[in-house]
């Protein structure tokens, strides 16, 4: 009886019938993981770069004129110029506003007053009514030498966008909640 119940392990080993099945069912879901999280970072890629468009279109319609016989826009007409063009660009990409950062939560860039030796740091515009950082006349670049000039004078946008993450593999715990992109963007002004 235990020559027979041996023979008949053996044969039970050596069968492979139902492996492809076996195997299939492990792989195909790793692959299907795979596959989703390349969309989701896909898709995470997408919002960055609007983010960084709509940056740059704020910061170019905050240090450019309205129109040419136009006068120069106060203080606070460029930092409502800087939010219709981020709102025009996020809406151009289906993405909503709501889903921005509140300024509060993450520190914007360290800038100065432009003309200056670092001496008066530049806050965010308030009169902006998005989450959105509106720095007007700072200071983008200084000289390499002292007598050389001013340096380079403008307008930098910053914003972070809520992008939730949740990707679950069981028996792990990937999932990253929400991300906050960035997206910033100077601009040097045209009046010099």
């Amino acid at each position: 009886m235990s020559k027979s119940a041996a023979r008949t392990w053996r044969r039970v080993a050596r069968d492979t019938r139902g492996t492809e099945v076996a195997e299939t069912a492990v792989v195909l879901p790793m692959l299907f993981m795979i596959l989703i999280a390349i969309l989701w970072f896909g898709q995470a890629y997408r919002v960055y770069g609007t983010l960084t468009q709509a940056s740059r279109a704020g910061a170019r319609a905050a240090v450019a004129p309205v129109c040419a016989t136009c006068p120069p826009a106060g203080p606070t007409g460029q930092g409502q110029n800087a939010q219709t063009a981020v709102q025009n660009s996020m809406a151009a990409a289906h993405l909503s506003v709501n889903q921005l950062v509140p300024t509060a939560q993450w520190t914007a860039p360290v800038l100065y007053q432009c003309g200056t030796a670092k001496a008066t740091q530049v806050s965010c515009d308030g009169s902006v009514t998005i989450p959105i950082c509106v720095q007007e006349n700072v200071q983008l670049s200084y000289p390499t030498t002292a007598p050389a000039g001013m340096g380079t004078c403008g307008t930098s946008v910053s914003m972070r966008y809520k992008y939730p993450f949740h990707f679950s593999i069981p028996f792990t715990n990937l999932d990253l909640g929400t991300m906050q992109l960035p997206g910033q963007a100077q601009m040097r002004a045209e009046t010099q």
